[in-house]
């Protein structure tokens, strides 16, 4: 079942399990008025257990590209298209937020990014690895984020 994430009225339905349900939804509901405001696209999430195949290609992506694989459980994603870009999302128990951003076009841009809620360590996989920059938000309070470009196909 889906979950239409409101960014107006942000819950943590679906993130209770993280010790930072409360940062990491306020995440969730940055992301969704993003895609509302640029796009007009609602952005709705899935249950980890019936998202497994958007699970698998983030992960697939991570393990091929920089050999990463990510701790925490998954809590929630999703998958779309907006214009000619497929864009995925993770949610991860310990406030830990990827995003992949996959142009359909021969020489667009893609790109993994990953964003830490606020109150979230740096998880050791990604500690050595990237430098995070940090962004207020005023409905996810401070996030900080990084990402690395896409090389291969998929």
């Amino acid at each position: 079942m889906s979950y239409l994430v409101d960014f107006n009225e942000v819950s943590t339905t679906g993130l209770e399990s993280s010790p930072v349900a409360a940062a990491l939804a306020g995440l969730r509901a940055n992301e969704a008025r993003y895609f509302k405001n640029k796009y007009g696209h609602d952005f709705t999430v899935q249950a980890a257990g019936n998202s497994q195949q958007t699970i698998a290609y983030v992960h697939r992506i991570l393990e091929k590209e920089r050999g990463l694989v990510i701790d925490s459980p998954p809590l929630e994603s999703t998958i779309f298209q907006v214009e000619n870009i497929r864009w995925a999302y993770v949610f991860y128990e310990s406030g830990l937020s990827i995003n992949l951003l996959y142009t359909l076009d021969a020489g667009g841009k893609r790109a993994v990014g990953f964003k830490l809620s606020d109150g979230m360590e740096v998880p050791a996989e990604l500690a050595s690895r990237f430098k995070f920059a940090r962004q207020k938000s005023k409905l996810a309070g401070t996030i900080r984020g990084s990402f690395f470009v896409i090389k291969g196909e998929y």
